[in-house]
């Protein structure tokens, strides 16, 4: 791998991890200067490399520095070695002893405690996923604005806004006790959950990211199955969903970034060994045989991926659904079932149903009922159509709805 392709893939993989050890040492009191030492190790990788050329493991190398780096700000600034010292009750050693972990189950372990820090209740949801991308996932801040469709300004200002509530609220950098990590695992798997969205839902134009904030849900998500205290079902059935969902992810969009309806989806480009996967972690779920909303959602994504329009699917996904709506209701889920209800019962039957939603400001909504209307009465279809293009946020959407208008 040529450096210019390498240096930002181990930024993507190694930055992280370095910041992630360093934070759990320092603290989120001390959480810049972590990140300060961890973008400080991958310039110096730059300047050094391109003219000394890669060496033989850039990842070690890279570890090598940070330690090097860190040691060195520990050393060179005695009030924050005080601090850190008796944080971490090192207070009876000399400061060159300080140990940095940077091994594989302390890479872990601090990426998960790190995980259960930042998904504190009391920091937003879009703050709570902008410090994981930026701490867990190495993501840059124009990435995390590309990602959000926003501005740098508006992320820096989110991050030290949530920096800073977890550093007056003194929030430990630890694995909490069983009963709290049992309280807590729901905050996290929302936090991936909202991760995955904002990758597989994504309105970025950038399809790198989106499929990148798709696998590092994904990757966080598997390492907590690799967790006994937190391998449990919720847990399983969260990464089933994802790896169903991931599965048509390059199916899903053209080339030029438009959306591919799930009925026009070519399934030879669905990644099957992703399905398979998703099908190992469902059945590792149905073993505390319990219907939780991530292993119902599972299950109407496994259905997704038997591509035969059959009377059993439609019907079973309408199930699914009701349990669904009936654990926690949400307008897109109902939405869904409409169309589900459709497939099952026949058009005439949702419709009633789809306009009971009431959802004149979603276009989704819109789109839906253009499809329940089309073949039936066109002249409302198009008008549902019309609406539905005109509430739509970005061209994609509006492309896609074009289309629709243009085939009535």
């Amino acid at each position: 791998m040529e450096q210019q392709e390498l240096i930002p893939h181990l930024f993507r993989t190694e930055y992280s991890k370095i910041t992630a050890v360093l934070c759990k040492l320092f603290g989120f009191e001390h959480i810049q200067i972590a990140e300060d030492i961890a973008s400080e190790t991958f310039l110096l990788a730059f300047e050094t490399w391109t003219y000394k050329g890669i060496p033989a493991n850039p990842a070690g190398w890279l570890y090598i520095v940070a330690k090097n780096k860190a040691k060195n700000y520990f050393n060179h600034n005695k009030i924050f070695a005080e601090k850190i010292l008796k944080q971490i009750q090192y207070s009876n050693i000399k400061d060159e002893a300080l140990e940095i972990d940077l091994s594989e189950k302390n890479i872990t372990d601090s990426q998960l405690q790190m995980l259960f820090a930042i998904c504190q209740p009391s920091i937003p949801a879009e703050a709570q996923i902008g410090l994981a991308l930026r701490i867990l996932c190495g993501f840059g801040i124009d990435e995390i604005a590309d990602a959000f469709l926003t501005n740098k300004e508006t992320i820096n200002k989110r991050l030290f806004r949530a920096k800073e509530k977890l550093r007056l609220e003194k929030v430990q950098i630890n694995f909490p006790g069983k009963t709290e990590i049992d309280k807590r695992l729901e905050t996290v798997l929302t936090t991936l959950y909202l991760l995955f969205s904002e990758g597989y839902y994504s309105e970025s134009k950038n399809a790198v990211i989106r499929k990148d904030l798709c696998l590092e849900a994904m990757r966080l998500t598997y390492l907590l199955i690799e967790n006994e205290q937190t391998n449990q079902h919720p847990t399983n059935a969260l990464l089933s969903l994802m790896c169903f969902h991931a599965s048509r992810l390059d199916a899903r969009t053209t080339i030029n970034g438009e959306i591919i309806l799930y009925q026009d989806q070519d399934e030879n480009l669905w990644n099957h060994e992703l399905i398979l996967k998703g099908n190992y972690f469902l059945t590792q779920a149905s073993n505390w045989n319990i219907l939780s909303k991530y292993y119902l959602e599972a299950k109407i994504a496994y259905w997704h991926t038997i591509k035969a329009d059959t009377a059993e699917k439609w019907e079973s996904i309408l199930q699914l659904y009701n349990h669904l709506l009936q654990l926690e209701y949400s307008p897109i889920a109902a939405l869904n079932r409409t169309f589900a209800l459709a497939k099952a019962k026949g058009k005439q039957i949702a419709l009633i149903e789809a306009e009971k939603l009431n959802l004149p400001g979603n276009h989704f909504y819109h789109i839906l009922l253009g499809e329940l209307c089309r073949g039936i009465d066109n002249i409302r279809a198009k008008k549902h159509f019309k609406k539905a293009f005109s509430l739509a946020k970005t061209q994609t959407e509006k492309n896609t709805i074009k289309m629709k208008i243009e085939e009535l």
